[in-house]
């Protein structure tokens, strides 16, 4: 049985990213079903969903975290999230994955995802939290987001980045430090871009390169450095 739908005015609005054909049609088909639900829009890729969204604005978009074909790597979903969340503040999203995967919900968190849901979920439970995060309410769990906020404060295990023991720091120009330092505060290159009166392009350039520097592969990494960076060395007297 499905939940009570929520007392809203109008339908809530959702946006599909999913690379799959026959996904996005059973979630469609599942969303239709519900009086208080309306499909506005879906995509295939992650270009196509950051053409499509600001203008159909969706309440929520429902987004495949990992995106065959794509060049934003494992968890393109995510960037993709970071980016609809840099131009549309108010947009809910909502991360859907085949994988229970730490890394993803990590920078899904970052990215500012208000929630994280498996492809197992029943029916019922995803119509459910669609509802949910289009009020305003969180569906991540508050143990798992404590979990990583740890991680990035350092205050919990976590491996340590090749680059912080190596001293590949060194290697970073005032002007890439002052990115990284971006990057940590979850800035996306747009953002980054504007801050320091950048073409996106030179940015990315920059991301690149510094992500090289710092032997790590990935953004999240990064913005873990970065962190660190920001956090009191010793105590003072």
């Amino acid at each position: 049985m499905h939940p009570r739908p929520s007392r809203r005015a109008t339908p809530v609005r959702v946006f599909l990213l999913d690379d799959h054909e026959v996904v996005r049609r059973g979630v469609r088909d599942l969303l239709e079903a519900e009086p208080d639900i309306v499909v506005v829009g879906e995509a295939a890729n992650a270009r196509e969903a950051l053409a499509r969204v600001p203008a159909a604005r969706p309440d929520v978009a429902v987004l495949d975290v990992r995106l065959g074909g794509g060049t934003g790597g494992d968890h393109e979903g995510v960037e993709v999230c970071r980016e609809l969340r840099a131009e549309l503040p108010g947009l809910a999203c909502l991360m859907l994955t085949s994988f229970d995967d730490d890394e993803a919900l990590f920078d899904a968190i970052m990215a500012g995802a208000a929630g994280y849901v498996l492809k197992q979920i029943g029916g019922s439970d995803l119509v459910a939290a669609v509802r949910t995060v289009a009020t305003g309410k969180s569906m991540l769990d508050p143990r798992m987001t404590d979990r990583v906020m740890a991680r990035i404060r350092g205050s919990a295990p976590a491996p340590e980045p090749k680059a912080a023991a190596s001293g590949e720091l060194d290697r970073l120009s005032p002007r890439e430090l002052e990115i990284l330092d971006l990057i940590g505060l979850g800035l996306t290159n747009r953002q980054i871009a504007e801050r320091l009166f950048l073409a996106e392009k030179t940015v990315k350039n920059r991301v690149s390169s510094i992500l090289g520097k710092l032997g790590v592969g990935r953004r999240i990494q990064a913005a873990m450095i970065a962190e660190r960076l920001r956090e009191p060395q010793g105590d003072l007297p």
